[in-house]
């Protein structure tokens, strides 16, 4: 059984932060299980923060400009081939986590087989492992438009401010749809002092289901996190959240 988190939320929001503290937090509690890191995210931050220059991305696929380590073998399927490439584009990021990239995405509507079997290729590449974590756009559509699967927790990452509650409900709203059947919420980040009242009179309006609150981690304000964006104060934030989120207890998977 695969378990899907998706990471979602304005740049800058602190999203590569919160999902490398995931990451970190589900390592410690599953030891042996495996990890998928996909990075649905333009940006292509989340492969920085481990110090690697990723260059090998879905599109590169899509597009026909990737190169290969090896020669393309003979008498392979359309779909055998792309699921061939997509084994040629991981990246391995420590024991037992890999990490995948997309970059540029076609549209879901596009007619071009390469769609499809990309689709299909990823959808196997995902239930080979116990965890996935997207690392997403602003809302969900654009990781739907690449591969259509269940997500189990949605996590919208934003900062305590009129403007983070505001984007908050609209990614809500974006991504509603294709969070269908799971659970999507949101995680306050970066905040200091607790909870204004006019930000909580926000949340209450617009009907914003809150999984929970992450402090300022003052080692990554200060540009002391370097770029690795490893905190161990959020990883232990949301060790205290984890039970609220729709994801297995440890030795249910």
């Amino acid at each position: 059984m695969t378990i899907t988190l998706a990471i979602t939320g304005k740049s800058g929001s602190g999203k590569t932060t919160v999902v490398k503290a995931f990451l970190r937090l589900f390592r410690e509690i599953y030891p042996d299980k495996s990890i998928l890191l996909f990075d649905n995210d333009l940006s292509l931050e989340l492969g920085h923060s481990f110090n690697k220059d990723i260059r090998k991305t879905i599109y590169g696929i899509r597009s026909g400009k990737h190169e290969y380590k090896t020669g393309i073998p003979a008498n392979m399927t359309k779909q055998e081939f792309v699921e061939w490439a997509i084994e040629d584009i991981i990246e391995p990021v420590e024991e037992n986590v890999d990490m995948i990239v997309s970059w540029l995405i076609g549209s879901k509507d596009c007619r071009c087989p390469i769609t499809s079997d990309i689709r299909g290729g990823l959808t196997k590449l995902i239930q080979r492992y116990d965890f996935v974590i997207f690392d997403c756009e602003f809302d969900l559509k654009y990781l739907n438009q690449l591969v259509d699967y269940p997500i189990d927790t949605t996590v919208i990452v934003a900062k305590a401010t009129e403007e983070g509650v505001h984007l908050a409900q609209r990614i809500e709203e974006y991504s509603k749809k294709y969070a269908e059947g799971g659970q999507i919420g949101v995680i306050l980040n970066k905040v200091k002092g607790g909870i204004t009242e006019d930000i909580s009179s926000m949340l209450n309006k617009y009907h914003l289901d809150i999984l929970g609150v992450l402090p300022r981690d003052k080692a990554i304000t200060n540009g002391k996190g370097g770029v690795k964006k490893d905190s161990e104060v959020i990883k232990e934030a949301l060790r205290e959240i984890l039970f609220r989120l729709n994801l297995p207890l440890a030795g249910e998977i």
